[in-house]
Order: structure tokens, then sequence, then C-alpha cells
């Protein structure tokens, strides 16, 4: 059975298709060709959220995944975000969650929370 898909690789937009020997066609470049396969394959997103801080001038805090994670563990990955509560000062870049999920994927902050000008009581001396 044959996978179609549309390359999100260049601007191009090449509709793709490949079999289920991984053979690859409509594509216009290797790059093509590598994406169908690798979307046909082991599919995975960059994954986009946030989580609960205990902060007033910012009760949630937004994270993504440091690489991409194999789609079918997204909603998984989702559900162990919920119970996170981030309590300390972090920068961007900073480990949330260490190899979520046995992924050996990192979930890491995409913003900074600075206490030292947040107009609240959290305000640090």
């Amino acid at each position: 059975m044959n996978k179609d898909m549309i390359c999100i690789v260049c601007p191009v937009g090449c509709h793709l298709s490949v079999d289920e020997h991984n053979h690859v066609t409509g594509n216009k470049c290797p790059r093509g060709e590598a994406y169908a396969i690798k979307e046909a394959t082991d599919p995975r997103r960059v994954l986009t959220s946030s989580v609960k801080t205990v902060f007033n001038h910012m009760p949630r805090l937004s994270v993504k995944s440091k690489e991409p994670i194999p789609k079918d563990k997204i909603f998984d990955v989702m559900n162990c975000l919920d119970r996170i509560l981030v309590s300390d000062p972090v920068t961007i870049g900073d480990v949330i969650i260490d190899d979520v999920l046995g992924t050996g994927i990192d979930i890491i902050s995409t913003k900074s929370i600075d206490l030292r000008y947040n107009g609240t009581k959290d305000v640090i001396a």
C-alpha cells in the first residue's frame, strides 16, 4: 500500500508517494526522497507546549522537545507535561524534563523566568 504525502523540506511542496519497499516517486530532489522514507518509516514531530509554574507573573512556561519525538509518543509526553510544575527560575534552553519517557529527548524551556523584574511579590532582593 502506498503512502501519499506532501514534502515540506523546501518550498516546492512535491506530492510524494512511498510504496511498501520504500521506493519514492514524485520527488524533484534527493531531500524529498529522504523525507518521504523517514516520514513513512519513523514519523517524528517537534512538540511545543507549556507547563505550569508557581510564578504569578508567568503562570505557564513555554517548552518544546529538543529534537523531534516519535509521533506515537506525543500524547504520552503531553500527559507527562500536564504533571510538571516549575518552581525555580529558568533560562531559555534549560532542561525541564531530561530524557522524557525514555526517548532520549529532552524537553527544554523556550522562555526565561527572571524574578528580578516581574511586578509581583516573587521579586528576589
